[in-house]
């Protein structure tokens, strides 16, 4: 008796569970892969919202074509809010945040406004995910979202993909998820640096390229690739890459002729002193690798490694202190020394802040490059085609 007893209060329990009280029906969303930022000519926030598309009908007949998988959805308001509530009046469905994987941020508005403000709804709302990447995009951003993707389903996806590999492969870019974009931008130095979109030799193609600097919440310079490149070095976020350097015999018929180096190992270590309130520090940087390509060295004993060795090191020194005197001279603290500062002392960081622009412009650097050649590849130490003697 006690246990058809206890089997009907389970039913019945089970019963209680049935049910989708608060269900939601797949076409009542939208999934979201980017979405873009600007502002419009009336001044209201304008937001271009990137669909997937999943239907999967095709035409019939010879000039047939599928689907478009991207669909690009453009509201308007006075708040970020406001424009993407306004998304199921146009669309028909509400849009679903999980799953998108850029934010574009329009270069004419982040160099205008606080991004920390644009940015607010995507770190307070329960659905964007703190590992989307932001970027900022060239002019308008909104544009960019109408580019045809060359492998991806999506452009969104496209943009990811362009910025996580080309920061891991190239270095010519940053991979900077949203979230320490927001401790970035909270930190004593307030600087960050975020991957610039742009097009690319024509309109209907755009690379990732280059780094915006981000001060206090709004854009004040633009990076090109080789400065980039060495603020991955000095940050610690350089992973592999190739580096170009002049010959080594360098004469006038060969100065133009450029060599390479592939980095398969990379360390860096950054340290700042402050003796009497005057900031300098101390850059190491260390690398190892293999040659990539040769045109007219020829690597034939330890001498000339060493030769071979020295001129990548001179060239990797001579980027790094150009990267350098760009940050001075903008009074720009991408590097985080600031931050190191404070971590050490905090009450030496609260003396220094507030004239740490002018001291960060005249603090001195001592860069020291070591570069370790593994080995020349699967070939010898000579140009390809040139008999070695």
């Amino acid at each position: 008796m006690k246990r058809l007893a206890s089997l009907l209060v389970v039913w019945l329990m089970l019963g209680l569970t049935t049910g989708c009280w608060d269900n939601n029906e797949l076409d009542e969303y939208g999934y979201v892969q980017a979405v873009s930022i600007d502002r419009s000519a009336d001044g209201l926030i304008l937001v271009t919202t990137h669909f997937y598309n999943p239907s999967s009908k095709t035409e019939m007949g010879e000039g047939a074509k599928s689907p478009q998988k991207g669909i690009n959805i453009q509201t308007t308001g006075k708040t970020f809010f406001e424009a993407v509530r306004d998304i199921p009046t146009e669309f028909g469905r509400k849009a679903k945040w999980d799953h998108m994987r850029v934010i574009l941020l329009g270069e004419t508005l982040a160099r205008t406004e606080n991004i920390r403000e644009v940015l607010d709804f995507f770190s307070r709302d329960h659905e964007p995910r703190g590992t989307v990447l932001p970027m900022i995009a060239e002019k308008t951003a909104g544009d960019f979202l109408s580019i045809k993707p060359f492998i991806e389903q999506t452009i969104g996806q496209q943009y990811k993909k362009m910025e996580t590999n080309g920061s891991l492969y190239s270095a010519d870019s940053s991979d900077i998820p949203l979230y320490e974009l927001a401790i970035q931008l909270k930190s004593p130095s307030k600087t960050a640096a975020l991957p610039y979109l742009h097009k690319h030799y024509s309109q209907n193609k755009a690379m990732v390229s280059g780094v915006a600097l981000i001060q206090d919440g709004k854009m004040t310079g633009l990076l090109n690739e080789p400065d980039t490149e060495a603020l991955m070095m000095l940050t610690g976020r350089y992973n592999s890459g190739i580096l170009e350097f002049p010959c080594l015999n360098n004469t006038e018929k060969e100065k133009s002729n450029k060599e390479s180096f592939e980095v398969l190992t990379f360390h860096s270590k950054v340290t700042p002193t402050v003796k009497e309130d005057t900031v300098s520090v101390s850059a190491q940087v260390e690398m190892e690798g293999t040659v990539g390509e040769l045109r007219c060295s020829q690597l034939k004993s330890k001498q000339d490694i060493e030769r071979f060795e020295k001129s990548i090191q001179d060239k990797v020194k001579q980027q790094i202190e150009h990267a350098i005197a760009t940050f001075k001279r903008q009074e720009a603290d991408p590097i985080g020394i600031g931050n190191q500062i404070y971590r050490n002392d905090p009450k030496l960081w609260k003396r220094l802040e507030p004239t740490w622009k002018k001291r960060l412009a005249q603090s001195q650097f001592q860069v020291t490059v070591t570069i370790r050649v593994l080995s020349t590849g699967m070939n010898v130490g000579t140009p390809f085609g040139i008999k070695e003697k």
